[in-house]
């Protein structure tokens, strides 16, 4: 239990180094980002909203929610995947745990996620947005999902130490991905389609996002996103344990 502690205190105060060396000397420092992904909220949504011909009120929210999140997922895993790379010198001097390095950058996109998920109150109250008591599955939501990035960053970090070439082709995984989940478009707009209702079913991504989204929007996900979102958890924790206690002992040298 202490090594736990121990593990999750450094990550944290790892991670919350990086934002602030990141941002020396910035007057507003993260909020870079924050503006930024306000005004790409507003051009997309203004601009997808018409093509879509989708009623703003409701599509505004849906698109700020939706991006904010992908900006965390697509943070989480780049990241996650070149931690052991970008902690090449800690890892050859000390004997730390390797989920250190990985936290670390998951607890830097968390930090980052805290700047820009302000937008969103100011987005749902703009829009006279309802608050019910569906917005509190927010909170297992989250927790879900940031159970999913931890394992897959586990992962992927191993992989992308041994294979260096594995961090560009996952930034390229996550730009198609954005594109085939649901991140600007509705899911309904598939319609009765029951091949693309099967395959998007199958898109992990999309149920991490459902089961974050949804509670904010005042809706409920259905049983299927939760019961998907619980199952990669548990089943990816048990492969990245696995392939942890396979691999930390080779990081030092690949790295």
């Amino acid at each position: 239990m202490s090594s736990m502690l121990f593990v999750l205190r450094l990550s944290i105060l790892l991670g919350w180094q990086d934002v602030k060396q990141a941002y020396r000397r910035s007057a507003i420092g993260p909020f870079w980002i924050t503006g930024g992904m306000a005004v790409q909220v507003a051009t997309m949504s203004l601009v997808f909203g018409l093509i879509f011909k989708a009623d703003l009120k409701h599509y505004l929210p849906f698109l700020a929610i939706s991006i904010v999140l992908w900006g965390f997922i697509s943070a989480s895993l780049t990241d996650g995947s070149n931690s052991f790379i970008n902690a090449d010198q800690i890892i050859r001097q000390l004997p730390l745990s390797p989920f250190v390095h990985t936290l670390r950058a998951f607890w830097k996109s968390i930090f980052t996620l805290a700047h820009n998920a302000i937008i969103l109150p100011i987005v749902l109250v703009a829009v006279l947005q309802p608050i019910g008591l569906q917005t509190l599955l927010v909170i297992p939501g989250l927790i879900l999902l940031a159970l999913n990035l931890n394992w897959i960053s586990m992962i992927l970090a191993i992989a992308s130490v041994r294979f260096r070439d594995l961090p560009p082709i996952v930034t390229s995984i996550l730009t198609i991905a954005f594109y085939v989940t649901p991140v600007m478009w509705y899911p309904e707009l598939i319609g009765n389609n029951t091949v693309a209702h099967f395959l998007l079913g199958l898109n992990p991504l999309y149920h991490l996002i459902q089961i974050v989204r949804l509670p904010l929007l005042n809706q409920m996900p259905t049983a299927d996103n939760w019961y998907l979102s619980a199952l990669f958890a548990c089943v990816g924790w048990l492969v990245a344990i696995l392939v942890v206690r396979r691999y930390q002992h080779k990081i030092a040298y690949w790295v």
